[in-house]
């Protein structure tokens, strides 16, 4: 079953779904500043564009490419910043 999440008025949206490697999102987000809480562990693997990412415990911001990724463990939030739109996936636990 294909799940879909909306968030921020519809500027951030993904599709969810599990398979036999695990569960995933795949989605894209409109330019903007957008906080995120992570339940689980999670990974963020960015497919198209570059936005700048505020990880847990950081008050600083790192800029990350397509291909590039991070992890969030379990119950932590972390801050994206984008300029232009983006498309990610994240698997998680």
């Amino acid at each position: 079953m294909i799940g879909q999440n909306e968030y921020y008025e519809g500027k951030v949206r993904s599709l969810e779904f599990a398979n036999a490697q695990g569960k995933f999102t795949v989605g894209v987000m409109e330019p903007g500043e957008w906080t995120f809480e992570a339940p689980t562990r999670e990974w963020m693997i960015l497919t198209r564009g570059s936005w700048d990412v505020k990880l847990p415990g950081s008050d600083q911001w790192k800029t990350f490419g397509e291909g590039d990724s991070f992890q969030i463990e379990g119950n932590e939030s972390f801050t994206v910043r984008i300029t232009d739109t983006v498309a990610y996936l994240c698997p998680y636990t």
